[in-house]
């Protein structure tokens, strides 16, 4: 079966898929979601002319010289206007936020008066005619959009919202993952393995790498290598809704890989199956209905940079997230040898030096080596085919974080 290039699959991959169906939330809810439809204002804000600051208001034309003595008629603190009317020298206290009284067109900041007792004041500095002053509308006004389709609701977007009277948002559905892992030998974190077996990892990072897009993960455990033990799980995944079925392991060409028979026997019509790539060669995907099904490679490095490669696209595309690979251009600090047909993800550590990015490739870069993924911020990226390089020479680097 050939390879199929790494752009190939990816294209393949995201052919057809779009923002999942739409939800009604609350705003406390609502948090890093994306929007589906936009959010209209329903009211004008402020409401009314209101004071920006605590202080007096007053007509600008009886403070135009100062010092100017003025009669203090009222109060006005948020939430409640004065109901009189501002007239010749006279004054009301304000309070930020409170409405500007008729009759009032400046409000005097306090620290620009002095209290003479008996509810008079003096103004002892000069304020522009309108100073101080937040009118109708500055913020908004109804029917304005306030937030396109598409935004992801940050504090500001959500505090936007309510300011706007919307108690809740429409919102895109966050896909639901499935992750099934495969192999007798697993048993999960916290066990004490036999003389076989080893700590299962994978669905730890696969998870993580769902939920940093906004995804839903759902973990349901290991299945043993049998093919209805798999299935069983591949059903469970299907009732709970799930809009991605990823495995773990079990999709090579071993006698024990049978997740391809599994998903197949299942209705699950074949995209892809092995990709020019290292590490993640094994990757395969395909359609069980809606249900998009990713079978990511055992070894733990080639299941999270294949997590990263198509499951993060994948999944942010579904959730109506915007998404691209940071990828930027560094010096490599050492020799790296020529490439086969497969494209390269050497792990590697990037600093920058003198104003540019610096990239050192791991010695060893077998797929099992967790620890030096955790250690590495960005990979290597070497096309198919790629002629032997030595340090100083221009690469591009796929940024981890």
């Amino acid at each position: 079966m050939a390879l199929t290039p790494v752009a190939e699959a990816l294209e393949r991959l995201l052919d057809g898929a779009s923002p999942l169906a739409s939800e009604s939330v609350p705003l406390f809810d609502a948090v890093n979601r994306v929007l589906a439809e936009p959010v209209i204002a329903l009211r004008t804000q402020p409401p009314f002319n209101a004071s920006a600051m605590d202080g007096y208001a007053t007509r600008a034309v009886d403070i135009a010289s100062v010092p100017a003595r003025l009669s203090v008629i009222g109060m006005a603190p948020a939430g409640r206007g004065f109901d009189g009317t501002v007239g010749k020298a006279q004054a009301v206290r304000v309070f930020t936020g409170a409405p500007l009284p008729e009759g009032a067109d400046t409000i005097v900041i306090q620290e620009n008066v002095r209290d003479l007792g008996s509810g008079e004041i003096e103004v002892t500095e000069l304020t522009a005619q309108g100073r101080n002053i937040r009118r109708v509308g500055l913020d908004f006004s109804k029917g304005d959009v306030l937030l396109e389709q598409g935004r992801l609701l940050d504090p500001a977007a959500l505090s936007l919202a309510a300011s706007a009277n919307h108690p809740r948002v429409s919102v895109v559905r966050r896909p639901l993952v499935a992750i099934i892992a495969t192999g007798d030998e697993l048993l999960p974190p916290g066990s004490e393995p036999g003389p076989d077996q080893i700590i299962s990892s994978n669905a730890y990072g696969v998870a993580a790498a769902a939920q940093s897009v906004g995804a839903r993960a759902l973990d349901l455990g290991i299945a043993a290598d049998r093919k209805d033990a798999i299935a069983a799980l591949v059903r469970k995944a299907v009732a709970a809704g799930a809009d991605v079925i990823v495995t773990l392991g079990g999709a090579s060409v071993g006698d024990h890989d049978l997740i391809h028979d599994v998903l197949t026997g299942e209705g699950m019509m074949l995209g892809f199956w092995k990709i020019a790539m290292r590490p993640g060669k094994p990757l395969m995907f395909g359609r069980l209905g809606p249900i998009r099904c990713i079978g990511l490679p055992g070894n733990p490095v080639a299941s999270l940079v294949c997590s990263q490669l198509f499951l993060k696209p994948l999944l942010a595309r579904l959730g109506g997230r915007a998404f691209k690979q940071d990828i930027r251009q560094a010096r490599l600090s050492a020799v790296m040898q020529a490439n086969d047909l497969r494209q390269d993800y050497a792990r590697a550590v990037v600093k920058e030096e003198a104003g540019m990015l610096v990239a050192t490739p791991f010695g060893i870069q077998d797929s099992s080596m967790l620890r030096m993924l955790a250690d590495a911020n960005g990979l290597i990226v070497r096309e198919p085919f790629a002629s032997a390089a030595i340090a100083g020479d221009i690469c591009n680097v796929l940024m981890l974080r």
